[in-house]
Order: C-alpha cells, then sequence, then structure tokens
C-alpha cells in the first residue's frame, strides 16, 4: 500500500497509521543496526561444525525445592538451567536470541521476523511457523499472550513488570503479536520484551497452581527435557533431538552436550572438591591465590584438567561492600564517604590477593562509558540540571581517584580524610570509640554468605576499628542469605553490580526508586533519589549513540558522588577450570565465555 494511501486507511478504518513505516527485520538492535545481515548463517563465536554428544557437570552453591524459575519462591540458586543467562535457556526460550558479541541485539528464535517504527511506540513479532513446544504443539500468538499475562498477574520481578509499559498486546493475523506502548515504556522495552521474557505454554499450565512450589517436570520449547531430578542435590537435563530451532542461525553451534546436569553444594568448598575428583567439569575461579596455588591437585598436574583465562571486552562492573541506605544511620552521605575511604586497597590486594588486581573506581571502567578520566561535557550538564551540585567536583572533572594507601592498613593521611568525612556527617572519636553527638557508638553488621566474603569483611572490620568504627560479621548459609537480600534485611553486604555495554532496564533493577521496597529485587543500597531516577531516564531514552553515552557517564557520577558502594576491586580477567575433555570454539565473543557454545570433545 502507497504511503498516502496508508494514511488514508489509518484514517478512514483506525488503522495504526506506522504501520505502513514498518518492515520485518531478523533482527533489532538498541542502537543503531544489527551487525549480522539477513541472510546470516550463524553467530560468529560458534563452532558450526560441532559434533553434538556427550554431557557436562555444572556445579552451583545453593538448594531448590521448585522447579519454576519464575516466581518469588524461585530465585537465581533453584531450578538453574531452566532460564538461565549462564547455563544457557535449556527448557524456555524467548521471542528473539540475542548475540554475545554486540552490543544489545536480538535476532530471530521464536519469533522469525519483527517489525517496529523508529519511535519504537510498537513492536510486532511474527511466529516463526516451524516453532513448537517440546510435545509437538506449534507455539500460537495466544501462548505469547497468555505468557506475559500470568507472568504480569504471578510472576516475580522482573517478569512481573514486562506489561507495565505496555498499552495492548493483541494477536494479528493468523501468527503475529503485536505489543503497542504506552508512556510508561521507553526504548529498551521492546528489546527486553523479545528476549528477557520467555514464552511459556498454555495448554500445559495450570493457572491456578503456577505460583506455588513444584516439582512437575516443566513443558518447554527449548533444546532440552528434565530428565530427572534429586530434590536440592541435581537437575539433569536431556538434549531433545526433535528441538525445533536446532537448524537456525541463531542457534548453530549452541546445545552441544546430550546431557546437561546441574549438581548443587551448600558451600563453595564442597564444589571445588567435587571438581578436583572430577565430578563436576567446569568450575569458575575468582581467587587469585587460589588461581595461582591450588591448582596443584592430580587431575590438574596431569593435564586432566585445563586452566581457561581471557579478557573479554566489557566493563570492569563494579563490586563491593553494599550500605542498605533503608537503615537510618546509612541515609547520611558523609557517613557513607568516611567508611568507603577507609577501606585500604592496596593492604588487601598486597596481603590477601598477591597484587592480583585493580582497584575499581567506575561502574563503567574500561570502557567509553565511563567517566573515569573524562570530564562532563554539555549534554551530561544539561541532563544533571540541578543535580549538577550534588556532584563532586573531582567527579565532574573526571580525575576523582580514590586514595592509595602505604598499604600499612593505618594509613595515617588516608584515615585523616576519612575523619573529616565523619566529623562532616557528625561523629567524633571519644574513649577509642566512633561517636554520633548523642554519644552513641557508630556500629553496624556486615552479612556474608561464603569464607572469601568473610575474609575481605574481616579486612574491612580491622580497618574501621582503627577509627573506633564497630562492625560485626555474620556469615549466614544460602538459604538465610537468600531470605534476608530478599526482604533487604541487612546493614551491609557483599554485592557484585555487572556493567555491559548496552545499560539499561538493568540499572532501573539496581537503583530505581520503584525497586526500592519490592521483594527480591536487586535495589540492594535502597535508592531512592528523584535525580538518579531522571538520569535513569535519560538512559533509556537516548536516540542517539552520543546521547547514551552522556547519559551513562553522568549515572556513573551520580552512584560515585552518593558512595553507596565501597569499590572494592576487578580482574579484567575470566578464569575458568575445567575438564580437558570440555572444548570451546576459538573465537571469544565480546562479552567473554559462553558456556552453551561448548562442548565435549570425547564426541568427536
Amino acid at each position: 500500500m502507497r504511503p498516502f494511501l496508508m494514511a488514508f486507511a489509518a484514517c478512514l478504518f483506525g488503522l495504526p497509521a506506522t504501520l505502513g513505516h514498518a518492515a520485518p527485520v531478523h533482527g533489532i538492535a538498541m542502537h543503531g543496526d544489527p551487525a549480522l545481515p539477513p541472510d546470516y548463517k550463524h553467530f560468529g563465536y560458534v563452532n558450526p561444525d560441532v559434533k553434538k554428544g556427550g554431557r557436562i557437570a555444572y556445579g552451583v552453591v545453593g538448594t531448590f525445592d521448585n522447579l519454576n524459575p519464575f516466581i518469588l519462591k524461585s530465585m537465581r540458586t533453584t531450578a538453574r538451567g531452566m532460564w538461565d543467562p549462564e547455563f544457557g535457556n535449556l527448557v524456555y526460550e524467548s521471542l528473539m536470541q540475542r548475540s554475545r558479541d554486540e552490543a544489545f541485539t536480538m535476532y530471530g528464535l521464536i519469533a522469525e521476523t519483527a517489525e517496529w517504527d523508529d519511535d519504537r511506540t510498537f513492536i510486532q513479532f511474527n511466529l516463526n511457523p516451524r516453532a513448537r513446544w517440546a510435545d509437538g504443539v506449534p507455539i500460537t500468538p495466544e501462548d505469547v499472550i497468555f505468557s506475559f499475562e500470568l507472568l504480569r498477574d504471578k510472576g516475580r520481578t522482573p517478569f512481573s513488570l514486562r506489561l507495565d509499559g505496555v498499552e495492548k498486546v493483541e494477536k494479528v493475523g493468523e501468527r503475529s503479536v503485536r505489543f503497542t506502548f504506552n508512556d510508561k515504556a521507553d526504548r529498551e522495552t521492546p528489546l527486553l520484551i523479545a528476549g528477557y521474557s520467555p514464552i511459556l505454554p498454555k495448554h500445559a499450565i495450570d493457572v491456578e497452581t503456577f505460583d506455588r512450589t513444584s516439582l512437575a517436570f516443566p513443558l518447554g520449547s527449548g533444546p532440552y527435557k528434565v530428565k530427572e531430578v534429586k530434590p536440592g542435590e541435581k537437575i539433569v537435563y536431556a538434549r531433545d533431538p526433535n528441538y525445533w530451532a536446532k537448524d537456525l542461525p541463531s542457534k548453530v553451534g549452541f546445545d552441544n552436550y546430550d546431557e546437561i546436569s546441574v549438581e548443587y553444594f551448600l558451600q563453595d568448598n564442597s564444589l571445588f572438591e567435587a571438581f578436583k575428583k572430577g565430578e563436576i567439569d567446569l568450575y569458575q575461579e575468582g581467587n587469585p591465590t587460589k588461581w595461582t596455588r591450588g591448582y596443584d591437585f592430580p587431575a590438574a598436574l596431569s593435564g586432566a584438567v585445563v586452566k581457561d583465562a581471557i579478557k573479554p571486552k566489557t566493563p570492569s562492573g563494579m563490586f563491593g561492600f553494599v550500605f542498605n541506605t533503608r537503615r537510618p544511620l546509612f541515609q547520611n552521605r558523609d557517613l557513607r564517604k568516611g567508611l568507603t575511604l577507609v577501606f585500604d586497597f592496596e593492604w588487601v590486594n598486597r596481603s590477601l590477593f598477591e597484587n592480583a588486581y585493580k582497584r575499581t573506581q567506575s561502574y563503567w571502567q574500561n570502557s567509553e562509558l565511563s567517566s573515569m578520566g573524562v570530564a562532563a561535557d554539555a549534554r551530561e550538564r544539561e541532563i544533571a540540571g540541578p543535580a549538577l551540585s550534588r556532584i563532586d567536583a573531582d567527579i565532574l572533572d573526571g580525575t576523582h581517584l580514590l586514595p592509595t594507601t602505604d598499604a600499612s592498613g593505618r594509613d595515617r593521611k588516608v584515615l585523616r580524610q576519612a575523619m573529616d568525612s565523619f566529623e562532616k556527617a557528625g561523629y567524633v572519636i571519644k574513649g577509642g570509640q566512633m561517636v554520633d553527638g548523642a554519644g552513641k557508638p557508630l556500629t553496624f553488621e556486615i552479612m556474608t554468605q561464603n569464607a572469601d566474603q568473610e575474609k575481605l569483611a574481616l579486612a574491612y572490620q580491622r580497618f574501621l576499628t582503627a577509627l573506633g568504627v564497630k562492625a560485626t560479621i555474620r556469615t549466614v548459609d544460602d538459604s538465610q542469605y537468600q531470605s534476608r537480600t530478599q526482604t533487604f534485611d541487612y546493614d551491609v553486604i557483599v554485592k557484585a553490580f555487572p556493567s555491559s555495554l548496552s545499560p539499561g532496564r538493568d540499572q532501573i533493577s539496581y537503583w530505581s526508586s520503584t525497586m526500592r521496597d519490592r521483594p527480591g529485587s536487586s535495589n540492594f543500597a535502597g535508592l531512592a533519589d528523584p535525580d538518579v531516577d531522571r538520569i535513569l531516564d535519560a538512559i533509556l531514552t537516548a536516540r542517539t549513540a552520543e546521547d547514551f553515552r552522556s547519559a551513562v557517564r553522568l549515572h556513573d557520577r551520580m552512584l560515585l558522588s552518593g558512595y553507596y558502594v565501597v569499590p572494592l576491586y576487578h580482574l579484567g580477567e575470566q578464569w575458568v577450570a575445567h575438564s580437558k575433555h570440555i572444548a570451546r570454539p576459538q573465537a571469544v565473543p565480546l562479552y567473554g565465555f559462553q558456556f552453551p557454545t561448548w562442548w565435549d570433545a570425547r564426541a568427536q
């Protein structure tokens, strides 16, 4: 239909005026166009000729009593593999598949193509006519609509929020679904719907019991079926030989094992011992001392275990002690700054980690999205508005660095800087104790969940003691840690905030006021700041790469100036030890290791 006829038809029959401007595309990108052409054969980081077969055993710390990963009773340590960014979405799938070699791009999966307009007021997914559930029943538009509505009503965050920005969702023709957005949507919303929302089988789900704990084997459209379950101990998946998408370009080179098992352990030490014995095939290492000295067991010495290290091209992210600002104590920014300055990274790096780490100075360090070393530009200042006065001058001009100590654990110069902040917060040292104006001692609890975190907390406790601050440490088991973090029942915890090259809704989860009081959210710091919310909106609505970069840099500056997290360190490498027979493609994507593309070489 010609444009003027389309406009006439829109007026006459109430058709969407933008419909004529949308054409089916094989992929969608957050900014710019997809890197791969419509006739691409496979992603560049897979082995398209891999011979499928064999098995792999993954290990995780935790437990499970539920196979539904989409409800509040099921968090990330449960039912691993069902819907899993690390091990792969083995049972459930999304409408489109993300490429890990681009900042944020989706390609066809359940949806063969997509249609949208430049303003992203809608997105339409045209389902692949070959798409099937594991029982052979075709995937329909009704399944898609059912999935979003069910998760809205009974799912956990963030699945329950996917329709917040949607005005209506409707079936179009025989195999298409259109999402029309409202004013709550942003430019990332279509991609989250495309790639981060599971599609569930309407014909196989009891709506009434969906939000209850269940160990019933689920039905999905993914490459694997559940084969065996031992509650709290193991989940075994078997590859479906009739998997409908095995020859799609976005799935070539993936899902290469005949069998995948996920073994559960109560402690990381137990998991590592199982790996040493060959019961687990892959172990992700984060301890540099152990990486250097801890692989002298027989399997490693004989070559049966291989140590693999690669450098992804992604930002550092942030790892640190997180202050829960829901607690009145931590609502004082100067206090948080003083507690941040006390931490002696040089002592920790030398004494505990053989100087293996680099100090983290920015949430997006090692990328152009970082504010580190870059002065705020005119666009940043425009977005900031009155919030500009809340950003420290050295953070605003890009010269800010956390102080370098003499590695003594009691560097007097740095402790003096910290004391200046404590005094601004209304604290003084009396009788060897840090006290407020009413004479109340400054004390709080650090909650940890494993030996490595406890070791860090003990070091921090030592530094705090030098200024009369009393920090107690409580190490809890995994189930208690999970329960308390879901309900924000802690003073200080240790957390990692991964940073991608395309931050967006993940930042909403971490920092938005809408998530502050939502049980199970990732707003661990309890942030509820209108200025931060406004900057997050600027990130999500940016239409050009330049505007996007400026908004993220400003967000970085606001978080650093708020001192919500004590920045610790990063490696700049990913370390994985694995059984010799577990092989990986030579090409490494932008985001680093992608375990679903690895394979069992014994099957060759």
